[in-house]
């Protein structure tokens, strides 16, 4: 270790990205910047909160960056999906725009509505000084039950998602002049029940089989850079005389190497999914973080992430200068692929003197100016976005599937709510949609970093965020908002013990939320369906939301087609937000109370 030059380590150091705790450059990252030259850094939720601190923020690591020698400025990153995965979407609005997130765009049949979003994105983005984003969402959600993608997928169709998902990495990249565009989770976690930061997802298809869905998207995508994800693929042989590969495909040589490299010609930079996830950090699935990060180098990765734990950090850069001192990592090869990174950052970090004039051109006036024009788009993208459809159609995008006489006969259905009408409003308990949306927390220090968390959930063996419980608040508001305060009976929490009161024969609305209905473990939310239209009677309108992606109704399970037959019997179609965001939740009630016509 001891014989590595400076040189050696600035490139050693290009070769991780790592995220931080605070609002400002904690001594962590500073430590992390100029004594072990990380060249890479990743903005979470926790490091926003708002506008000029992101902006002060970024130009003080870019600083540090510097006059510690770094050749090139920072690669600064940030998971900005848009929809539920909006880190630079802090809740109180002061930072970026929440836009729609990929299956509400979806729903939107208007060209160029991907493309349009993501450049208004990348143009956010871009102006605080983040010129790398983990987006689009590449995975072909071919399985209805995948609750770790689900919302955050364009679709089912590898085609259509092909088409999304580069028109959102265009609008990103705009020829060079956004921000970096970064597609996942190679080679698809659309067909997986669990996520990678609980366990490794297991995905047994082969490259024939891949072929068909997951890899189209990838294949078709023109990116800079590409996200690994922590899935197993044992059944995956790229050439005849592979031999079973059980590895995370982050770690996987042939998966990265021979699939991504050869087999899809991909030149880009290749990114691993974070390292501190389970199915790589638990030593029951992987093989630990530091080692983790060797063997991804090792199988052809690029760039190494971590982004919560300092120790585990350091321990990284420490294990890959170890096994550059043993010669199982080659200098010589860090260096080609080194070369991947600096073109990067060439391209969208620019040089260091264009860097700090960016900083010095913004101002708050321009700022102010693209957040009102944003804004507006927003608005109108998540109006376009409600849709409804007849209890029985559980799958009602593509949108244009629908004819003119099916849309009109849906409109007829649909009578808007008085504004008069007294509702009681349903909405699910809070639950683990999936921690990456949940923003999770590695240790305590998510909760003394100067950031409100609001709608935290504490569950055994750490504290994780829930953004459901503030929306569903605001959800709330809202309908109180368009129905008057003293029209809204009240809004109740049901969960898999709650049970409908006898207080419904005196209802005249009741509206219930459904999100994620249709998998095992949300289908007491159609039991509880079920007993609000047993109880009910047929005077009192029961309007169901369906709050995450649209399938709550497509099961063929006895009680699910109980009550498809129930709503068709009272004549009400669903209504589909397609996300819980609070914006989302806002435009279904306007849906509700005919703000506007929206199919």
């Amino acid at each position: 270790m001891s014989s590595l030059s400076e040189e050696d380590k600035f490139e050693i150091g290009q070769h991780f990205v790592f995220g931080f705790h605070g609002l400002e450059p904690s001594e962590d990252v500073i430590t992390l910047i100029r004594e072990y030259k990380i060249g890479n850094i990743i903005l979470m939720k926790r490091n926003i909160q708002n506008f000029n601190q992101v902006r002060k923020l970024v130009h003080s690591l870019q600083t540090i960056a510097k006059e510690a020698g770094h050749r090139h400025p920072l690669l600064i990153g940030i998971d900005q999906e848009n929809g539920h995965v909006s880190p630079f979407s802090n809740p109180n609005g002061e930072a970026g725009t929440q836009f729609p997130g990929a299956t509400t765009v979806t729903s939107i049949w208007e060209y160029g509505v991907a493309e349009r979003i993501a450049r208004a994105t990348a143009n956010e983005l871009k102006m605080a000084g983040i010129n790398w984003v983990f987006s689009p969402v590449a995975d072909v959600n071919s399985n209805s039950n995948n609750s770790v993608i689900g919302a955050r997928s364009y679709g089912k169709d590898p085609n259509r998602v092909a088409g999304a998902a580069s028109m959102v990495a265009r609008g990103l990249s705009q020829a060079g002049r956004g921000v970096a565009a970064c597609a996942k989770h190679f080679p698809g976690q659309g067909d997986t029940q669990i996520g990678s930061h609980l366990a490794l997802p297991v995905v047994n298809k082969t490259y024939d089989d891949l072929g068909k869905t997951e890899l189209v998207p990838f294949r078709r995508l023109d990116v800079d850079s590409i996200m690994i994800g922590h899935i197993s693929l044992p059944a995956l042989r790229v050439f005849p005389s592979d031999e079973t590969d059980i590895c995370p495909a982050s770690l996987s040589k042939v998966a990265i190497t021979h699939l991504l490299r050869y087999r899809l010609s991909f030149n880009g930079v290749v990114v691993t999914d974070c390292l501190e996830k389970k199915a790589i950090s638990d030593t029951a699935y992987g093989p630990g973080i530091e080692r983790g990060a060797v063997l991804a180098l090792q199988a052809g990765a690029d760039i190494a992430m971590a982004c919560h734990t300092f120790d585990s950090q350091v321990g990284s850069i420490k294990a890959v200068y170890a096994s550059v001192g043993a010669g199982e990592l080659s200098m010589a090869d860090m260096r080609v692929s080194g070369e991947r990174v600096a073109w990067m950052k060439t391209k969208y970090a620019r040089e260091w003197e264009i860097n700090a004039n960016k900083f010095e051109w913004v101002t708050e006036k321009e700022w102010k100016e693209l957040k009102q024009e944003n804004r507006l788009l927003s608005l109108r993208m998540y109006a376009a976005a409600m849709t409804w459809a007849l209890p029985d159609n559980p799958h009602p995008i593509p949108r244009e599937l629908i004819d003119d006489t099916r849309r009109s006969d849906i409109r007829s259905k649909f009578k808007p709510l008085d504004h008069w009408s007294i509702a009681t409003i349903y909405t699910p308990a809070k639950e683990i949609i999936d921690l990456a949306i949940d923003d999770p927390s590695s240790d305590a220090l998510d909760m003394n970093d100067g950031v409100q968390d609001v709608g935290i959930l504490r569950k055994e063996g750490g504290v994780e965020r829930n953004m459901a419980g503030e929306s569903y608040i605001a959800f709330g508001n809202a309908i109180a908002r368009r129905a008057g305060r003293f029209n809204v009976a009240g809004q109740f929490v049901y969960s898999a013990s709650n049970y409908a009161s006898t207080r419904l024969l005196f209802e005249k609305v009741v509206i219930v939320c459904l999100r994620n209905a249709h998998q095992p473990s949300g289908a007491w939310q159609i039991k509880f369906l079920k007993r609000v239209l047993l109880y009910a009677p047929k005077s009192t309108r029961i309007l169901v939301v369906v709050t995450y992606g649209q399938y709550d109704l497509s099961g063929q399970d006895a009680d699910t087609r109980f009550v498809v037959e129930m709503l068709k019997e009272r004549g009400e179609p669903v209504l589909y937000a397609f996300e819980f965001t609070k914006e989302a939740l806002e435009a279904a009630a306007d849906a509700l109370y005919g703000c506007k016509d929206w199919l």
